[in-house]
């Protein structure tokens, strides 16, 4: 009888930056020769370490983030995605992504030794086609790097790439925004993220914010509706809030964030949710060295989370897709009403920023715009209905649980 395995994603963190964009808060540092090698030995490590854990799971989908792991080099790429096929079973076609910045990605033969080794999928960091914005991001890159770059991941036949953009940018207009989205989709990625710009605290970004000038929530949103218009015209399908793909090309390891999947982060700052256990690894790259070299503790949070009170998750997440969310699916899976969150919904389906097709809810693009209100509502009436269970059953009245 075949063995069936569960399907479980791999995260990989690489940390390493040539420079700091003034936006980014993800955990990054700059690069060293001795250290990234102190580095991919400790990542090998856990990795064969974590994999005793997985002898039940089928890893289909490997992705290498950041930081920018393209700065690792060939070399050093190859030896941790070796670990992971001697160490994992792997499933037939897994989908094995590799984050770079344009000026980082490597010619076209790097491309094809990596392609060759297994990475079938080019994440590229291009932000704009505007050079005088990814100067003032920080970004260590020209838009005609970014052109040269899919031009070398084509010749070396590497057949699924992404290009992440950013729109809400100091300056930027609308016109602008639409010659960057024109110029990207003009390279014929076979996706497209298009992430609307974070202050952060904490970032240079949050102490220059009244300096700039940032486009306001309206033009914000008419350049993202224009976007989700101009993308379906160039065959582009949204399926996230903020990610476009030709058919068939959604990001299979990002849909496991958003669909509850499991998947196992390694490197400093990486999450996991593996066997209903949510856990996360320090933020600190020595820290981290250091404790896989000694076995000593590197984890920050450990939370077991029983597949039962993953509701609130359900909602919040599923409502982030295209795909939305199911009654049925809620029903069973939780043992709750979805009365309550249907009633929501079914308001906004009368606003016209949700919609009931084929048995699921979903959001619209004006919808999308709000999903933060929206899914905090859903969420209240969702609090509101356990609130009135657990009284009921405080007063031993079993008709309503």
């Amino acid at each position: 009888m075949k063995k069936e395995y569960k399907p479980l994603g791999l995260y990989i963190h690489i940390p390493f930056c040539k420079s700091k964009c003034i936006y980014c808060d993800f955990y990054s540092l700059p690069c060293g020769e001795d250290r990234m090698d102190r580095y991919v030995s400790a990542l090998c490590r856990q990795l064969a370490e974590i994999s005793r854990q997985t002898t039940a799971h089928q890893v289909d989908t490997v992705y290498f983030g950041g930081g920018t792991p393209s700065y690792l080099g060939v070399k050093r790429l190859k030896k941790i995605l070796k670990t992971v096929e001697k160490c994992y079973h792997l499933a037939k076609e897994p989908e094995i992504t590799l984050e770079a910045n344009p000026d980082s990605a490597g010619g076209w033969k790097a491309l094809r030794t990596l392609r060759r080794a297994g990475f079938n999928r080019l994440s590229l960091g291009v932000q704009s086609a505007d050079d005088g914005q990814l100067r003032l991001l920080g970004r260590p890159h020209t838009f005609a790097q970014a052109e040269e770059a899919v031009a070398a991941a084509r010749r070396a036949k590497i057949k699924n790439i992404s290009l992440d953009l950013i729109y809400g940018l100091p300056g930027q207009t609308m016109e602008s925004w639409q010659d960057t989205v024109e110029k990207a989709a003009a390279l014929a990625p076979e996706h497209l993220s298009c992430y609307g710009l974070k202050v952060e605290e904490g970032t240079p970004l949050w102490d220059m914010q009244g300096e700039l000038d940032l486009p306001d929530d309206d033009l914000q949103a008419d350049m993202y509706l224009w976007t989700e218009t101009r993308l379906a015209a160039l065959g582009y399908q949204q399926y996230e809030i903020s990610n476009f793909a030709k058919p068939g090309r959604e990001s299979r390891h990002n849909m496991k964030y958003w669909t509850l999947g499991e998947y196992a982060g390694f490197g400093p700052g990486a999450h996991s949710d593996l066997g209903d256990v949510r856990y996360a690894y320090v933020r600190d790259l020595d820290a981290y060295c250091r404790g896989v070299e000694t076995q000593g503790d590197i984890l920050s949070e450990n939370e077991r989370i029983p597949a039962r009170v993953r509701d609130i998750e359900y909602i919040m997440l599923g409502l982030r897709t295209a795909k939305g969310i199911s009654r049925q699916e809620f029903e069973y899976r939780f043992r709750l009403p979805f009365a309550p969150v249907q009633a929501v919904l079914a308001r906004c389906e009368g606003s016209g920023h949700a919609v009931l097709r084929g048995g699921r809810w979903r959001l619209t693009p004006e919808g999308f715009l709000l999903s933060n209100q929206i899914i905090g509502q859903a969420l209240e009436a969702l609090a509101e209905e356990k609130k009135r269970r657990e009284q009921a059953v405080m007063n031993h009245d079993f008709r309503v649980v």
